[in-house]
């Protein structure tokens, strides 16, 4: 309960949540310790080592002791086919390239992990409400008992319709009484304020994923009339790259309606699909198209069931030097080209 407030406040008070993500993990290896842990039994034995053996015993701890610094990656693997399951990866399936170097990896691991899933809802006026109802129903009935959802609606202003919370009666509750509203659209605003006020600090123990059901037309668009979102579109893609949080857009297509009522022009839905398979580029997972409910059978049990494994990946960077660049990171699956590897597109060296 004490959880669940705390998610809530975080959620009333939009200017709190934001940070920056790790780049690198250090490890130390503290083999002292394990002396100090050894030593009673030492302490018992009739004839102690002698002070050779000790001695040499200090050598290696010198020698083994390490200081080191990883790139961590936490990683999921999308498959292209919805009915088709991936299976067991192992370390050999994947290669990991840091600014098209190839690089070694030095720690792997696989786990079933909890996610954090906010679904942003588009409800202006070029969205069928009913399509955004039923699919926010079916992502929540798919989801594990584990996984915490969040519901946030938007046109030209968002709106907090549930915290993050593993309550399905309530979400559902919620989720009825979604209804139409009125006004343009500041999609990237948006998205802007669940990336930096609604997740709390990225943890091993959870993934933290967005789901966006929308056309894309920010009213910041051209050719669409209204004001439109004040973060750009080039703010909202850097903090997508960024982000540890996974964005999921799935594209409701308006586009014949909106046309032929001259809301807005093919040029524009051209530009927002673009942007949308740009979102989903550099925040590593793939972009859906719908029109109605029916073209997104399988999809909620995919995107559920890709989210909770998580492969954990480290390596030692070829380039060692701290110069504040931006490095990209690419993750690719060797020989299964029925899978895609997604990951944070890169770090800065600092």
């Amino acid at each position: 309960m004490q959880t669940e407030k705390r998610n809530s406040e975080v959620w009333s008070h939009w200017t709190k949540g934001s940070r920056r993500p790790q780049r690198f993990l250090p490890l130390i290896f503290c083999l002292p310790l394990a002396v100090f842990c050894f030593s009673p039994a030492l302490a018992q034995d009739e004839l102690p080592p002698p002070p050779a053996a000790i001695a040499h015993r200090d050598d290696e701890i010198e020698t083994i002791r390490v200081d080191t610094e990883l790139v961590d990656l936490n990683v999921s693997v999308f498959s292209r086919q919805p009915q088709r399951p991936i299976g067991e990866l192992r370390r050999e399936d994947f290669a990991v390239l840091e600014n098209d170097t190839p690089e070694e990896i030095s720690f792997f691991a696989s786990t079933a992990t909890p996610f954090d899933l906010v679904l942003l809802l588009d409800l202006s006026g070029s969205v069928k409400v009913d399509v955004v109802r039923k699919a926010a129903r079916r992502f929540i009935e798919a989801a594990r008992p584990s996984d915490r959802i969040g519901i946030v609606t938007f046109t030209e202003q968002y709106y907090v319709v549930s915290p993050l919370t593993t309550d399905r009666e309530s979400l559902i509750k919620s989720v009825r009484k979604i209804d139409r509203a009125i006004g343009g659209t500041n999609f990237w605003d948006a998205l802007h304020f669940v990336l930096k006020h609604i997740f709390g600090s990225p943890t091993a123990s959870r993934r933290q994923a967005v789901v966006v059901m929308s056309d894309g037309v920010d009213n910041a668009l051209p050719d669409i009339k209204g004001v439109g979102s004040t973060v750009t579109f080039d703010e909202l893609l850097e903090l997508v790259k960024t982000s540890d949080a996974i964005v999921i857009p799935i594209y409701l297509d308006t586009e014949r309606e909106e046309v032929k009522r001259g809301r807005a022009t093919p040029e524009t839905f051209q530009i927002a699909r673009r942007q949308l398979g740009e979102l989903a580029g550099e925040s590593g997972s793939l972009l859906y198209h719908a029109r109605k409910v029916e073209d997104l059978r399988g999809v909620y049990e995919q995107v559920i069931r890709d989210l909770g494994t998580v492969y954990s990946i480290g390596y030692q960077p070829k380039n060692r030097r701290r110069d504040g660049s931006w490095r990209s990171v690419s993750v690719r699956l060797v020989n299964r080209p029925d899978l895609a590897a997604r990951t944070r597109r890169g770090y800065y060296a600092r």
